[in-house]
């Protein structure tokens, strides 16, 4: 082959393994046309608090313990008690011509008045037609016509790796633009008070106090969520944003434009992740579901026949894989439906129709938990004892036994189970005094796995305990 050859071969070849990079390159998404089109319908909110709330009169942070991905983005909530308003900002967007606006319940929460400005400079004093907290989301309505609207994306069909792309104003910046792409789906992450009614995608679109309420795009300029939350260690954009998905959204506004407030669907059950000690003795082939671990009393879970160890693996048609999954499902279901319940109980399949009920806005449900019990259980390595009968009814347990002292090395102590916790149930065997407990143990298979059900500072749970030789 010739010198000649070999190079047009060269050539040839480097040419074809180009081709791909250079077409990758040039299908990189053009935003100009979504951000002309849709940027007149993205607003700033502009609100004031004529008296600072308690919360606000810190130093000027928000509070160590309060974790990273729960700091809002309307921050800057600290400083000395004043008695000049308080101003305050975020961003919202038009989604109908009659004037409704959607932003974060956060922006407007505890506001006196809210001002909005849109981006050719007219400002509209806003009326908060009602909020939801558990969503972190508000509807305002504006006096106007002939506004600029978005579309809200008619689905959740949004997959991880698709380009995304948000317009607020960040640290008071008008109509800012950035872009990225999404990082995951389905996020799980509870608010103050324990509630996970919020599936969250997440995102590494660069976004900052002020972006809070404001749209978050796919490539056909549909709005797929709202920009809710950051993680961040600095104050500012680290890459990891987190917005509310279309589906919450879209749910929660036609409630509040009908009703003013938003009412969602409850099972009245306390659950847990599976883990692979726990698969195993449930008799899974890998972790998931969610595992029941307690039931409100006439409740709609406990109406149904569910019970405390079963296990919640599809819901309503869903597959439920872990168990923040199934409040993202429940939550927008309306109460009074019904609904069927796949569950694993006693390692065989069963289906259960439930009747779901309702969780209004001012509602909160905590479900009673217990503590105490007593002997020895030699082979899981557990000193314990009864629990003292004037504590059964203070708890809102018929029985159960106290761990008073875990063995080292003991089949107890690799599980984790702790002094304090309170043993309920083992395996399927009901647990109420320490000769129920001796008992329970004294029948258990050697190297077998079985789920264990104890109470650990108020919250139920079950662990996984392997049995000793």
């Amino acid at each position: 082959m010739t010198d000649v050859a070999r190079f047009l071969r060269s050539f040839t070849v480097m040419l074809a393994l180009s081709l791909p990079l250079l077409a990758s390159a040039a299908e990189l998404p053009d935003f100009k046309q979504i951000v002309r089109e849709s940027s007149p319908a993205v607003v700033k909110i502009i609100v004031e608090q004529k008296t600072a709330r308690a919360v606000d009169q810190g130093q000027g942070q928000v509070p160590e313990e309060i974790p990273e991905y729960l700091r809002r983005f309307f921050e800057f909530r600290g400083g000395p008690p004043s008695r000049n308003p308080r101003m305050g900002m975020g961003s919202g967007f038009i989604l109908s011509g009659d004037g409704y606006i959607v932003t974060n319940n956060h922006v407007v929460d505890g506001a006196d008045s809210v001002l909005v400005r849109m981006s050719d400079r007219r400002e509209f004093d806003a009326e908060i037609v009602g909020t939801d907290p558990r969503s972190d989301l508000a509807l305002l309505r504006i006096e106007a016509s002939g506004l600029p609207v978005l579309k809200l994306a008619s689905n959740d069909e949004l997959e991880v790796g698709e380009w995304v792309l948000a317009i607020g104003s960040p640290f008071g910046l008008d109509y800012s633009v950035t872009a990225g792409i999404v990082s995951a789906k389905g996020r799980s992450l509870p608010t103050e008070r324990g509630e996970n009614y919020v599936p969250f995608i997440q995102t590494d679109v660069a976004i900052n106090p002020g972006n809070s309420g404001g749209p978050l795009f796919n490539l056909r300029g549909e709005v797929v969520g709202v920009n809710s939350q950051i993680y961040t260690r600095s104050g500012g954009s680290i890459g990891l944003s987190f917005a509310i998905p279309v589906s919450v959204v879209r749910n929660v506004v036609d409630q509040l434009k009908t009703e003013g407030r938003v009412t969602r669907g409850w099972l009245g059950v306390t659950i847990q992740d599976v883990d692979r000690n726990l698969a195993e003795s449930f008799g899974l082939d890998k972790p998931r579901g969610a595992l029941v671990t307690q039931l409100a009393d006439d409740g709609p879970a406990d109406k149904a026949g569910l019970k405390a160890g079963d296990i919640i693996t599809r819901f309503d048609g869903h597959d439920i894989r872990t168990s923040g999954d199934l409040p993202h499902v429940v939550g927008l279901i309306a109460p009074d439906a019904r609904v069927e319940v796949e569950i694993l109980r006693d390692k065989k399949r069963k289906r259960i129709d439930v009747e779901v009920g309702g969780l209004g806005a001012e509602d909160s449900y905590s479900l009673s938990s217990p503590s105490s019990n007593g002997d020895r259980g030699g082979r899981l390595g557990l000193v314990v004892e009864d629990v003292p009968e004037g504590n059964l009814e203070r708890y809102g347990i018929s029985g159960g036994v106290v761990v008073r002292e875990v063995l080292p090395g003991s089949a107890a102590a690799e599980a984790g189970v702790l002094n304090g916790d309170v043993i309920t149930l083992i395996g399927d065997t009901p647990v109420k005094s320490s000769s129920a407990f001796n008992k329970a143990v004294k029948s258990l298979k050697s190297g077998s796995s079985v789920p264990v059900r104890l109470i650990r500072r108020g919250n139920p749970m079950f662990i996984g305990l392997r049995v000793e030789d």
